[in-house]
C-alpha cells in the first residue's frame, strides 16, 4: 500500500492593492487579476464559467467572468483597490467594466492598453487577372 500523501497547506496572501487587466476579442473575455508587481492571482474567461461558442463572445459572458474574478479576489486575497487595464475591442470590453463598478473596490484609474499598428504589415501586391 501505498502511504497517505500528506497535503501541504496553501497559504493565502493579503493583497490590498492590484491590477485588473480585461482582454476582450471578438470571441472571448479574458479576465487576469495581479499584484502591483504583476504576479497573477486570478484567472477567468467566459468559457470556465460554462459559456460555449457564441455565448462567449456576449457582453452577459463579460459580466460574469468578471464578477466571478472580483469576487474570488476580494474574498480569498483581501483585494480593495485596483487599476483596470483594458485591451480589446470586444463585445464584453463596457459590460466587464459596469462589473467592476458595481463591486465594491476602489478603482483608481482606468487605462485602455489596446495596440494601435503605426503602419502595420506590408499589403499584398495588386492582383491582375
Amino acid at each position: 500500500m501505498a502511504p497517505k500523501q500528506q497535503r501541504t497547506q496553501k497559504n493565502t496572501r493579503i493583497v490590498e492593492s492590484g491590477r485588473i487587466y480585461i482582454t476582450a476579442t471578438f470571441n472571448n473575455t479574458l479576465v487576469t487579476v495581479t499584484d502591483d508587481a504583476g504576479a497573477t492571482i486570478v484567472v477567468s474567461s467566459c468559457g470556465m464559467h460554462g459559456f460555449s461558442g457564441t455565448r462567449k463572445s456576449t457582453p452577459y459572458a463579460g459580466t460574469v467572468t468578471t464578477d466571478a474574478a472580483i469576487k474570488k479576489a476580494t474574498e480569498e486575497f483581501g483585494l480593495r483597490r485596483v487599476d483596470i487595464f483594458v485591451k480589446g475591442i470586444g463585445p464584453g470590453r463596457e459590460a466587464s467594466l459596469r462589473a467592476v463598478r458595481a463591486a465594491n473596490i476602489d478603482v483608481g484609474r482606468i487605462v485602455d492598453i489596446t495596440p494601435i499598428p503605426h503602419n502595420g504589415v506590408r499589403p499584398p501586391k495588386v492582383r491582375r487577372v
